[in-house]
């Protein structure tokens, strides 16, 4: 006779999830108080747990179902809520309703990318994103706003530039541009020696200047997106850019305990990256 199996939940992937969704309730208070540096990073330490969530489930085989819809809720929190009130205390506030409609955008987008995301299961390839991962589209906002603490920007002066790319980062998590997932990257293979070395430059590259590198990154990460569609068509409709597509690339096993937290990364970051 089988033992039953014990009630309640795992605790370490759902731990990391906690400390995601900490990371971006954390982020919002201290744009709150002004202290949008610590916002920004916080929303990429929200990243990192978010990337590490899904991973640490698989590899420990403690997946299930409540994890896949607690990741959901946390990525709500941290990659839709946190950067949207991040970008409107920043750069955003002087704009009046512009400006909180301009950080709506990004919050609705999140939401609508989560739901599609959450109730469409196996009908695409998985070596591309539909739309850009809510998590790379986060980063793409606190990139911005730490780059223009690091630079000494003043963001209300530039509500216009920040109102922009906050409303296109939105649109385009619910666009139909195809994204690399990199999820064709075997990362338990052998790899040269000389790989290495790449990766510690890389290291000290952004460790130089963290912001400005983390920006481009996820800004030119964001642009690849269009330049990918555009040059694997031969005619853009309306469909290539926005509206119901017949694939997407992002939904395949997404809300199955499988996948217990997604990453952009998953991330989108979601990748989500990437996450």
């Amino acid at each position: 006779m089988t033992k039953p199996k014990p009630r309640g939940i795992y605790l370490l992937p759902n731990l990391l999830t906690t400390a995601g969704l900490f990371s971006g309730f954390y982020a919002v208070v201290m744009s709150m108080n002004g202290q949008f540096e610590n916002a920004a990073i916080a929303i990429f330490v929200a990243m990192i747990f978010d990337g590490l969530d899904g991973r640490v489930a698989r590899m420990t085989n403690t997946q299930s179902s409540f994890g896949a819809e607690y990741d959901s809720m946390a990525d709500m929190v941290s990659f839709g809520v946190a950067p949207a009130l991040v970008a409107y205390n920043f750069g955003l506030s002087d704009l009046g309703k512009f400006g909180w409609l301009a950080a709506f955008i990004f919050v609705a987008s999140a939401a609508l990318r989560l739901a599609r995301f959450n109730t469409q299961v196996g009908i695409a390839d998985k070596n591309y994103f539909q739309g850009l991962a809510s998590p790379a589209a986060a980063a793409v906002i606190a990139g911005m706003v730490w780059v223009g603490i690091d630079y000494n920007i003043d963001g209300q002066a530039y509500g216009i530039i920040v109102a922009i790319i906050t409303g296109l980062s939105g649109l385009l998590m619910v666009s139909n541009f195809k994204y690399n997932s990199f999820k064709e990257v075997d990362w338990s293979g052998k790899v040269p020696f000389v790989a290495l070395l790449l990766i510690l430059l890389v290291f000290i590259i952004v460790a130089t200047a963290p912001s400005l590198v983390l920006f481009i990154v996820f800004v030119l990460y964001a642009i690849a997106g269009p330049i990918n569609t555009f040059r694997t068509v031969d005619k853009v409709t309306l469909e290539d850019v926005i509206g119901e597509a017949d694939e997407d690339a992002d939904f395949t096993n997404q809300s199955t305990p499988e996948k217990q937290n997604s990453t952009p990364s998953d991330t989108e970051a979601e990748a989500e990256i990437k996450k």
